[in-house]
């Protein structure tokens, strides 16, 4: 298993950095004006969307449902499934989007309201979000590819699609001066990658014979377990995504540079959690569900207990790193250009308070799979909504004094208690039991956590006094420096840990 979560996380690496390059041409080329607020405007809405009806709800409830027909029923069964619901999605969404389209003024007015005193800013937004849309039509298919792809142990196509998107936008950055401004550019980037996704996905299910086609929906048993969970899980994904609509409203008040600011700390705060949160459920999920489907609830537990241990050890590297030196990553990635030392500053303050959450961020994936491969998408809805409702107060608690950095104050807040009643729910089922040998896991990272923080915080200052000498590259250099010495710190102080204790993270 653990092999599989490599593979997804090695994809999701380099689909990461391939977005980091895509985020450095668009801070340089748009930096935080009115053009990069539409833009991120308009590529947040269909995000938020593909996440309420796409990725999050349709993936937790088709996933274990077609596991569970292809465990019991065999290929045919499975392949007739996925075609109903494939067909079943593609009408929903072709409706969403014809409505949308003529929607468009209502949706931004309703998602960054703050815009409607800047008309300028506002037309633009709406324009761009008309060529960002049917993106939300190419994932929701790509979505569907996926879950099929992973019930199949099949994981690197999912994983690398989203490479496609970076590459999009950075070829039509590229070639900016086709189009009436950047933002332009980047919106059809945007669309043109989810065509190219589908493509690649497609391409994959057709090696194994499992590329779902067109055929009537009906209702039977699968259909019927499919729709109980469907219901919930998309309540439950409107809840999160709520959240973040929050932001983006919240933020759309705030001085302009207040939304691009949050879009550029969360593409950080986004590097673990899809490099390792999301990396670890994608497998854990079918895992979880193949195992309970079976019988072996041991077997289930086990490969959960293993998958957070290996989740925080890898995760807890990023937590020293926002939250001691913040503005250093955001200079070295990010100061040039349009981007200057006041964005660096601002950026680099909310990506420290977004990493207050990360522990709780990249687990939340893991707990979910308790509920998830049972079918049961009604308690992370309860434990979801009302982490969002604790959020959003706290968001507006800390706005006034905070700004943009008190809205990632109340993400970090939400997500602890999201996690909080998740596990106190699956402990009190006995969904959840965690074992001697993560507790001794958590101890040894948490040791080793402490020495990096202390070499983090200390020892900028003198290897600093080197780079400052360099002709250029001096930021980009130290933190490149600090980054190699403080791996290895923790590496090795962790594994002798592990060691130490008598705990060893499986490789299988």
């Amino acid at each position: 298993m653990f092999r599989k979560i490599l593979s997804v996380g090695g994809w999701t690496l380099v689909s990461r950095l391939t977005g980091f390059i895509r985020d450095v041409v668009l801070a340089a080329v748009m930096g935080v004006g009115p053009i990069a607020d539409a833009f991120f405007v308009a590529f947040r809405i269909p995000n938020h969307f593909r996440a309420i009806f796409g990725e999050g709800a349709f993936n937790n409830a088709f996933l274990p449902a077609y596991a569970q027909v292809l465990e019991t029923e065999g290929e045919r069964s499975a392949h007739s499934f996925a075609s109903r619901i494939t067909t079943l999605m593609l009408v929903v969404q072709l409706a969403l989007l014809a409505v949308a389209f003529f929607a468009m003024p209502w949706v931004v007015t309703l998602l960054a309201p703050g815009f409607s005193d800047e008309p300028a800013k506002f037309d633009l937004a709406v324009a761009l979000t008309r060529i960002t849309f049917p993106y939300l039509l190419f994932i929701t298919i790509v979505t569907i590819y996926s879950g099929i792809l992973n019930a199949h142990d099949r994981f690197w196509a999912a994983a690398a699609a989203p490479i496609l998107l970076n590459v999009a936008m950075i070829v039509a950055l590229a070639v900016v001066f086709l189009f009436p401004n950047a933002g332009y550019a980047a919106a059809w980037g945007v669309t043109v990658s989810g065509a190219l996704q589908l493509i690649m996905v497609w391409w994959d299910a057709r090696k194994i014979a499992s590329s779902p086609g067109l055929e009537r929906p009906r209702m039977d048993a699968p259909m019927k377990t499919f729709f109980k969970a469907l219901g919930p899980a998309v309540i439950g994904s409107a809840g999160v995504q709520l959240a973040i609509f929050a932001d983006t409203i919240i933020a759309s008040f705030l001085p302009t540079g207040a939304v691009s600011s949050l879009y550029y700390a969360d593409r950080l705060y986004q590097l673990p959690l899809g490099v390792i949160g999301i990396a670890a459920g994608t497998v854990l999920l079918p895992e979880m569900s193949r195992r309970i489907a079976a019988g072996d609830e041991a077997g289930a537990y086990a490969a959960q207990n293993r998958t957070a241990a290996l989740t925080l050890a890898l995760a807890a590297p990023f937590l020293v790193a926002f939250m001691v030196m913040p503005e250093l990553i955001m200079s070295a990635l990010f100061q040039r250009g349009a981007f200057d030392a006041a964005a660096t500053e601002r950026a680099g303050a909310v990506l420290a308070a977004y990493g207050l959450g990360l522990p709780a961020a990249v687990l939340i994936r893991s707990a979910v799979s308790s509920f998830y491969a049972r079918s049961d998408t009604a308690t992370p809805l309860i434990a979801s909504l009302t982490a969002v409702g604790v959020n959003v107060i706290v968001k507006i608690m800390l706005m006034q004094t905070y700004g943009v950095v008190g809205l990632a104050l109340g993400t970090a807040i939400g997500v602890w208690v999201n996690l909080g009643l998740l596990f106190i729910l699956a402990y009190r089922r006995g969904w959840t039991a965690p074992s001697a040998a993560l507790g001794k896991t958590c101890l040894a990272i948490a040791v080793a956590s402490l020495l990096l923080t202390a070499f983090a915080w200390f020892a900028p200052g003198p290897i600093a006094g080197w780079t400052v000498q360099l002709p250029a590259w001096r930021n980009e250099t130290l933190l490149a420096l600090l980054g190699a010495i403080g791996a290895l710190i923790y590496g090795v102080v962790l594994l002798a840990g592990l060691k130490a204790i008598g705990v060893r993270l499986s490789r299988r």
